[in-house]
């Protein structure tokens, strides 16, 4: 079997999450997709997935093969287009990731309206609750709530957001006030997974230059903002969140930003792509097309 669709098959597989899935999107037989793996796996001499009956998990020595074979296919894409004179010609598969909250509430609108504008785009999108490498994973556009520090990544600036931490009137109305940080430990604490489990950061007082931290022992931990919002909307404890999570339920009066002032600054978000990407006209049109979206996605729900 030829080498780069064998590789087309590996990331078809690792994108549909099972060799069955792999069969669907390629049109091959589930054996014919089994070979493809195998057929790398022979090649390169070690077992790039471990399977089971329903699914797939890349081996330590599989994630890296991966990443290479992305960033090998996405090459060839743009060679192909560059020999067929298409540079001009926005079409192929655009690559977009971000967290999964932004993604489905901010992000898939404007994709959806996009696809409509450019037929002959398709678009991948990785909803991911991690850091991920563009370069490396092959990724064509990031959408980041984060203070960038990548110097080989180009940033467009689409707004800002802050955290807040919030409660419902009904349950600041039956629980002691909230007035400074150390409160916090008198309350009930719903928290997202990865926003801290036990303790949360705060900036330094005025005057001094030691970061604050609270610590608590929560009542709910939880990997979904959806989850941590609704708990917190129907009274159930505090919570901490980005703003763009809780402005809807601000604005209903079903939940009250406490502890203000002591929140960090405002964290930046930004469309980000790898230097060069900016190029590929699926890519440009995308930005053109997403920025001024995105920005009044952002300005509605500044704090």
């Amino acid at each position: 079997m030829d080498r780069i669709e064998a590789m087309k098959v590996f990331i078809a597989a690792l994108d549909e999450g099972s060799l069955a899935g792999a069969s669907r999107r390629t049109g091959r037989s589930p054996a014919a997709v089994s070979r493809a793996v195998a057929y790398l796996e022979a090649h390169v001499g070690v077992p790039l997935l471990h399977r089971t009956t329903r699914s797939i998990k890349l081996s330590e020595a599989g994630e890296r093969y991966a990443a290479a074979c992305r960033r090998v296919l996405a090459e060839l894409e743009e060679a192909d287009r560059q020999a067929a004179g298409e540079r001009s010609v926005p079409r192929g598969t655009l690559t977009i990731t971000s967290t999964v909250y932004v993604g489905v509430e901010l992000l898939r609108p404007i994709v959806d309206a996009f696809m409509d504008e450019y037929p002959t785009v398709s678009v991948r999108m990785h909803l991911l609750e991690r850091p991920v490498n563009l370069i490396d994973e092959g990724m064509d556009l990031a959408l980041r709530v984060t203070h960038l520090a990548d110097s080989t990544l180009v940033a467009q600036r689409v707004g800002e957001v802050r955290r807040v931490v919030v409660a419902s009137p009904r349950y600041l109305a039956t629980h002691p006030r909230i007035e400074q940080l150390s409160d916090l430990a008198k309350h009930k604490i719903i928290t997202l997974a990865h926003m801290g489990m036990d303790s949360w950061s705060f900036p330094p007082a005025e005057g001094s230059s030691i970061a604050r931290s609270v610590a608590f022992a929560p009542r709910l931990v939880v990997n979904s903002v959806r989850a941590i919002v609704a708990s917190a909307v129907e009274g159930y404890g505090v919570t901490r969140a980005l703003y763009y999570h809780v402005a809807d339920e601000i604005a209903r009066d079903e939940l009250r930003v406490v502890l203000a002032d002591a929140e960090p600054g405002l964290i930046p978000v930004s469309l980000v792509s790898p230097q060069g990407r900016l190029a590929v006209p699926k890519v440009r049109a995308f930005v053109d097309f997403a920025l001024p979206r995105l920005r009044a996605v952002f300005a509605r729900l500044s704090p």
